[in-house]
């Protein structure tokens, strides 16, 4: 009968699926684990590059020093709930800075080089193989730092999330690393039509640096800009804003999943685009 059949085709593809996925996630392991050997082989290097994560994690809290000095709140923002918004800056630092910059900072060199080729020619699939070439561990340091900035933002606040609160900022925390992996697919993909996109790449630091802040704060161009173009607002301030119950409902999750999946599909799109333009050193 045709439900029968329809059964039984997708016993098949979830047979199909399951081993794929389960392959990718062995290499991925298997990528983290090579990264974590290399970075261990230099210790003392590893344990200052963690020492100095710690110190730019204090340091990043002294502009709001400053700013919050004088006045009790900015933009609707007082200051426990501003470092709320510091600590998941902190914690997409780390997701940039130690698992989607160095991977694919990489590519740069293979396309300038035209040894892409022996990426290309790997069984398994070219975006994520890029994407998980390196890792640097080291940077969880930004990941426990922004964890101890929450706890240091509830406690002056005199209270905890909710679990309901923590659940959906873990979602958004979801959304906002695919948003943040996608946009530097983005720039990456620049690589094979142009010679250089490193001042492209420091372009997008530099704005990324930008997200310490509340999106409340900026105005006009800026805030549609750090909303829909450059979605910092999604990743940092959406995040705090679900973490601490403030003004943020399922429409604004269902807006951020929705704006995330359309990132990485775009993304996915044009890095298939765009590596159909590549010419290998054997062209």
């Amino acid at each position: 009968p045709p439900r029968v059949a329809r059964r039984r085709a997708a016993v098949r593809g979830v047979r199909r699926v399951s081993p794929s996925m389960l392959r990718y996630l062995r290499l991925l392991g298997i990528q983290l684990r090579a990264s974590t050997a290399v970075a261990m082989q230099y210790r003392l290097d590893f344990l200052a590059e963690g020492a100095l994560a710690i110190f730019w994690t204090a340091w990043s809290i002294v502009p709001l020093l400053v700013v919050f000095g004088p006045r009790a709140s900015v933009a609707g923002w007082t200051f426990e709930e501003a470092l709320v918004v510091i600590g998941w800056f902190l914690v997409m630092k780390g997701i940039l800075e130690g698992a989607v910059n160095p991977s694919l900072a990489a590519v740069v060199e293979h396309i300038r080089k035209g040894t892409l080729d022996f990426v290309l020619l790997k069984p398994a699939d070219a975006q994520f193989l890029v994407s998980t070439q390196k890792f640097q561990p080291w940077r969880v340091a930004d990941v426990a730092g922004g964890i101890v900035v929450f706890a240091v933002a509830f406690h002056r606040l005199g209270r905890a999330p909710t679990p309901a609160h923590v659940v959906a900022a873990v979602l958004l925390l979801a959304c906002a690393a695919l948003i943040l992996y996608s946009l530097w697919i983005l720039v990456i993909s620049a690589a094979f039509f142009v010679v250089k996109v490193d001042n492209l790449s420091f372009l997008f630091v530099s704005i990324f640096d930008a997200a310490r802040w509340p999106a409340d704060v900026f105005r006009g161009i800026l805030r549609a800009v750090f909303t829909f173009v450059v979605p910092l607002a999604i990743m940092t301030t959406f995040p705090a804003r679900a973490l601490l119950g403030k003004d943020f409902g399922p429409l604004d999750g269902a807006g951020a999943l929705a704006g995330a999946l359309a990132f990485a599909a775009f993304a996915r799109l044009v890095w298939l685009r765009s590596i159909g333009h590549y010419t290998s050193a054997s062209s």
